[in-house]
């Protein structure tokens, strides 16, 4: 029987500076070569379970039964056994068994004849495709699948960078063309059936416009980490309809700031840019619509512009009912 090594053991021979007589302080130079030594172990013992193959662009999982294997543009392949396989853009082929869930996002998931999953199959942009006619799951688990956009997905997956800095096109120009019609008919409808609410949406975001997108982030900020935090603890089910009552309300927000920064740029233009004999609030919706389709269009300044949207437009949802407040910068 091998002699078990000791922890100091092992450390002393790559970090020999470390004194663990003296265990009342240790200086960074200690703790760092600790954590090299702790790194270097944890990279042989993941190496053991795990090899990538970069030519053929694939990680072959041989044996991980704790781990969640997670991959972006390389498709993983299960030779043993896993707890839980994640792709972005890539396929997934089981040949062992995975315990847990499968989920391939701009992918496929193809599972070998006697290969084996315990838990839920989650396909987006893709095809879930046993061999057998019979493939071994266990009785109860789904199998959720959308095939719709698979290449497109998978390029966007493997080349995230084009979300910031998308393809100028004649479908880019179209969509833009649309999306000024469509904000311009929501804004125009808006204007007419609420014009109060809107003109004092306006009043506070000029009055106070650094007040309003700040309470509008954090407002945000705080929703998401409460939402994130919802899907931890909460169950399923009502996880899922907090979910959604927060998307509901974030996008009413949206669409509410939106408008009244339509009519707020576009007065502002054509105060400066036309005469008051040529100024109309339809004219004004326009000019603001085509600004805000602008801005939004402009590879990576459009990701600025959308989060500004959404803090003022829940900026001035929560201070709705506070007017008086708003007449001081």
């Amino acid at each position: 029987m091998h002699e078990k090594i000791r922890l100091e053991k092992v450390i002393s021979i790559f970090a020999p500076g470390i004194n663990f007589e003296s265990r009342i302080s240790l200086g960074w130079r200690d703790v760092c070569a600790a954590a090299v030594v702790f790194l270097f172990f944890f990279a042989l013992s993941i190496h053991a379970q795990i090899s990538t193959n970069t030519a053929e662009n694939t990680i072959v999982v041989e044996s991980a039964p704790d781990m969640e294997i997670l991959s972006y543009g390389k498709t993983v392949i299960v030779l043993k056994d896993a707890k839980g396989v994640l792709t972005f853009g890539a396929d997934i082929i089981i040949e062992g068994r995975v315990e847990g869930d499968v989920a391939a996002i701009g992918g496929s998931v193809i599972q070998k004849e006697n290969a084996f999953i315990g838990g839920d199959v989650i396909i987006l942009g893709g095809k879930y495709r046993p061999e057998s006619a019979n493939p071994l799951r266990i009785e109860g688990k789904e199998t959720v699948m959308y095939a719709g956009y698979e290449e497109e997905l998978r390029d966007l997956t493997q080349n995230p960078s084009q979300i910031f800095s998308p393809a100028f096109s004649l479908a880019f120009v179209a969509q833009r063309v649309l999306s000024i019609l469509f904000w311009f008919i929501v804004s125009l409808a808006f204007a007419t059936i609420a014009p109060g609410a809107v003109s004092r949406a306006i009043a506070r975001f000029q009055l106070s416009t650094l007040k309003v997108i700040a309470i509008g982030f954090f407002a945000f900020l705080a929703t998401t980490i409460v939402l994130i935090g919802s899907f931890t603890v909460l169950p399923n089910y009502l996880s899922a309809i907090f979910g959604l009552m927060a998307f509901v309300l974030l996008m009413l927000a949206y669409v509410f700031g939106r408008v009244a920064l339509h009519v707020s740029i576009g007065k502002l233009l054509q105060k400066y840019l036309l005469s008051n004999n040529n100024q109309s609030e339809t004219l004004a919706i326009l000019l603001g619509v085509v600004v805000w389709t602008l801005l939004l269009s402009i590879p990576y300044v459009w990701t600025l512009a959308l989060l500004a949207l959404f803090s003022a437009g829940i900026g001035l949802v929560l201070t709705a009912r506070t007017p008086i407040g708003w007449k001081t910068r």
